[in-house]
This record gives C-alpha cells, sequence and structure tokens, in this order.
C-alpha cells in the first residue's frame, strides 16, 4: 500500500520520487499546467494510465472519455502556450457522478433501463467546470436512483473500497469516492441527500462538501428530475469531492451562484463576515454507540483545532437526535409516492429494501407531515443560535468504520440504516455547510470527521477543515488493497 499521509510536503516529495502525476491535488495540476512544468495532455494521459491500471479491480470509473479528454488537453495546451488567460483549473482532469448530466454521455441513474438515455447538454455545474478549464475523462458509478449508502447496480455492478476489498466505499456517490481515493481522479462531482458525497469521502479518506442548500444550481435536461419531489426539493445538493480541501474551496468558488433553470439556486458570497474562532465537538449522540476509532478521530481533529488556535468545547446542538426522525419521514414519504413508478426499474433486491426500509420503520401516521415541518423549522433556529456562540461543529461522520457490502439492504441490518447516519443527517434537513475530510488511518480504514457550519458560512466549515487537514496531512491516493 502506498500512503500519503503525512501532509503535502510528502505528496510533492513522492512526486520527485515518483514522478505520479496522479498523486497531485487538482491545485497542484493546474499550477503546474500553468507554469509549463507539465503538459495537460501529460496530465490526462497520466489519469487515464491509472485508470487503465486500477478501474478493473475497483469499478469506479463506469465509461473513460479518453478521446474527447485528450483532444480537450491539447487545445488546452495551445492557449498555455499562446498566453491566453487561464481558468483556475485549466487542463485538469474531472470526473462526474452519472446522475448530472455530461453531454454526449448517459445520465444512467444506475439503472439499466437509462443506459443510453444520452443527454445533449451539460449540468450548470458541469458547464461551470469546463468554463474554468477542468476537463471531463470520465463518469462514475451510483447505487440505483442514488438511494444506498453503498455503491452497487445491477447496470454496473459493485464499486469497491481502495483501502479494503470487503467494505463498502460509500454511497451513493461511492464511485467518486473510490476513483478520487486511488488517483483516478483528483476532482469531481457528487450530490447528498443523506451524505452522499459525505459517505464515501469517510469511507474512502477523501474530502467533499455538502453545501449550504441553494448556493449551487442543479438541473437535468431530462424531464423526470426536472421537477423534484418535496424532500430533494427541501434537502439534496449538489458538492465537489477531492482530496484536498483547498480543492474543494477552488471548486466552491467556481460552482458557486444561481442559475435560471434552478429557482432554488442564489448567489451568496463565499466569504461570509470575520467569526470567532470557537468549534463544539461531539463525540456521541443519544442512543448511537460510537466505534472507538470514530471518537479517536473528532479528538484528533479537534486537537488539531486547538494547536491551531482555536477554541474547542464539548456542546452538543439541540435536538440533534431528532434530526434524523425528521429526516426519515421527509424521505420516507417521497419514496414511498415514488415507488408504484420506480419499482418496474429496480432490481427485486433494491425495490424489497425500499419497501421495508424507512418508509416502513417510519410512517406518516407517526408524525403528521405539519408536525415534521413545523419541527423541522424550530430545530433550524435553535441550531442558528447555537453557532452565535459555536460556529463550528466538529462531529463524526458515521459512528462505525465502513461496513462489509450489502449490509446496508441486508434484511438483518436495514434497520441500522438510520442509526449510521445520526451525524449525516441534520446538514441536511438543516440545509447546513458540512465539509468531510479524513483525519487518520485506524485498522487500515481511514477516520474523518465533519465540520458543519450555520446556513452560507461554508467558509468557515472549510477554513476549519484547511485547519485539520494541514496538520494532519492528506492520506490519499493509495495503490487498491485487493486482499
Amino acid at each position: 500500500m502506498v500512503l500519503h499521509g503525512s501532509g503535502r510536503q510528502l505528496s510533492l516529495d513522492l512526486f520527485t520520487m515518483t514522478e505520479h502525476l496522479w498523486d497531485l491535488t487538482a491545485n497542484d495540476l493546474a499550477r503546474k499546467i500553468a507554469d509549463g512544468e507539465v503538459s495537460s495532455l501529460e496530465v490526462i494521459d497520466a489519469h487515464l494510465g491509472r485508470i487503465e491500471e486500477v478501474n478493473g479491480w475497483l469499478n469506479a470509473v463506469t465509461r473513460v472519455l479518453a478521446d474527447e479528454a485528450r483532444a480537450v488537453a491539447e487545445d488546452a495546451d495551445k492557449a498555455v502556450a499562446a498566453g491566453d488567460e487561464l481558468g483556475p483549473l485549466h487542463g485538469v482532469p474531472c470526473t462526474i457522478k452519472e446522475n448530472i448530466d455530461v453531454a454526449g454521455t448517459a445520465t444512467t441513474q444506475g439503472l439499466p433501463v437509462f443506459a443510453d438515455l444520452v443527454s445533449p447538454t451539460d449540468a450548470p455545474l458541469v458547464e461551470r467546470l469546463r468554463g474554468a478549464g477542468a476537463i471531463p475523462i470520465g463518469r462514475t458509478n451510483l447505487p440505483e436512483l442514488g438511494l444506498r449508502i453503498s455503491t452497487d447496480n445491477p447496470l454496473h455492478g459493485l464499486t469497491r473500497n481502495p483501502w479494503h476489498p470487503e467494505r463498502t466505499a460509500g454511497g451513493s456517490s461511492g464511485g467518486e469516492g473510490s476513483a478520487i481515493a486511488s488517483g483516478m481522479s483528483p476532482l469531481g462531482l457528487g450530490n447528498d441527500i443523506g451524505g452522499s458525497v459525505r459517505n464515501p469521502a469517510y469511507c474512502c479518506g477523501v474530502t467533499s462538501i455538502k453545501p449550504t442548500h441553494g448556493r449551487l444550481p442543479s438541473y437535468s435536461v431530462f424531464e423526470h428530475d426536472q421537477n423534484p419531489s418535496l424532500s430533494s426539493q427541501i434537502m439534496l445538493t449538489d458538492g465537489p469531492m477531492a482530496r484536498s480541501v483547498s480543492d474543494l474551496q477552488t471548486a466552491m468558488e467556481i460552482l458557486n451562484g444561481c442559475d435560471p433553470r434552478d429557482p432554488r439556486s442564489v448567489t451568496v458570497s463565499m466569504e461570509g463576515p470575520d467569526s470567532k474562532r470557537r468549534a463544539a465537538m461531539v463525540k456521541s449522540i443519544p442512543g448511537t454507540e460510537c466505534h472507538p476509532s470514530v471518537v479517536e478521530g473528532v479528538e484528533r481533529a479537534a486537537s488539531s483545532l486547538a494547536d491551531a488556535g482555536w477554541e474547542i468545547v464539548e456542546n452538543t446542538p439541540p435536538g440533534i437526535d431528532l434530526c434524523s426522525e425528521i429526516w426519515a419521514h421527509l424521505l420516507g414519504t417521497d419514496v414511498s409516492l415514488l415507488m408504484d413508478a420506480a419499482r418496474p426499474l429496480l432490481s427485486e433486491e433494491m425495490a424489497a429494501a425500499l419497501d421495508s426500509g424507512i418508509t416502513e420503520q417510519f410512517p406518516s401516521e407517526i408524525m403528521d407531515p405539519n408536525l415534521v415541518h413545523s419541527e423541522r423549522i424550530r430545530l433550524a433556529r435553535e441550531w442558528s443560535v447555537f453557532f452565535t456562540e459555536h460556529p463550528v461543529v466538529i462531529m463524526p461522520t458515521w459512528p462505525q468504520q465502513p461496513f462489509e457490502h450489502g449490509a446496508d439492504i441486508s434484511e438483518d441490518s436495514r434497520s441500522e440504516l438510520i442509526e449510521i447516519l445520526r451525524f449525516i443527517t441534520p446538514a441536511n434537513v438543516l440545509g447546513l455547510p458540512s465539509v468531510a475530510l479524513p483525519v487518520g488511518v485506524s485498522e487500515g480504514l481511514p477516520q474523518g470527521v465533519q465540520c458543519i457550519a450555520d446556513r452560507w458560512r461554508d467558509d468557515l466549515a472549510l477554513i476549519a477543515g484547511l485547519d485539520i487537514e494541514s496538520s494532519l496531512g492528506i492520506i490519499t491516493p493509495i495503490d487498491p488493497i485487493t486482499s
């Protein structure tokens, strides 16, 4: 196993020794391309070579855009030679989850019936990445309709975690997590309604941000995606994934802002007013037991912030244990309404899991829909007040280590899904920004935390993540573990 885990200097030293361009972050690659140290074509070819080397085992990239990417890279190199103005990601490769439109490729949603559903246009965020000079080199895997926290489907099959062949890569953006962690891509796009960029970041040891709801626009050319369900309108957002928090910062500056195709999106500056450097540390939620490595990871992150000058206090935001129930009722109501139309499109295993999952555990008669929404607003208000004294909250991503493949939909463990997501769901229910990042390795698996801030204070979550990362380093890319 190759472990690049003690910081950026180690990664650069390894680049000198190995000349692996796929070792580098998106920002590092952009600087080297702009300075003429390497060509965009060399960078693209290095990542295409890495895909050829490891994707056969990991199955993270579902379609490779080699010819298109190399042609764009050649044009990118001509722009450098001509002295043209360059975008912040000029010539840098990226990958895109298969439920986000990329012109000329299928938006499959992980479903065989959508295998040939080719989009004629890019989604807004893909347009913005291209406008900044990034070059899509592949599409990445996801579960059916993105409705699992692991990544497997009857169209493309199982995506493996580079750290452990029997443990999940997370979901639903598990293809992105696995690809970024193994050096196939430095930067990607996913989406998050229940941790779908943060779950794979935790499982695979990379970084991601679930932005403030409404900060990034989302739109698909396909009619079945244009008018999302209520839970999606309230809780779903696209977001970038990478290996470094600084790459997330760059991506967010590029992706930020409204688009008329998404009436929920707004333009708010990525920079907010000065704030006190105080973080609340959360190590447990009532009724949820955390693995020792999880607690150790949170304590390590908090210690790093303290060393960087932050005041750390142990305090828990109000009603944190109720957030997951509100999330389950919101999502469960829509899933139950969706099932009549979706059932013929899904595998029998997936349909059975949804039928007996959160829709069965959290039926509408347990909590009136009006109460669900009034409680959501109450919690949002109380958390906002909490953030005035504790601008950032540091807490686990999952309470346990990554589980074995299929455990999220096995009949014996479906009831445990809500427990796994206890720390994930508050950011979705309340529309908050949350940065997920690795903080170490325990028993051969990544450890990770979330940095959560108030709405529109994505900058604070990113700043806290940067301070942690500057102390603890970057732990990927790695060579996949196959046995």
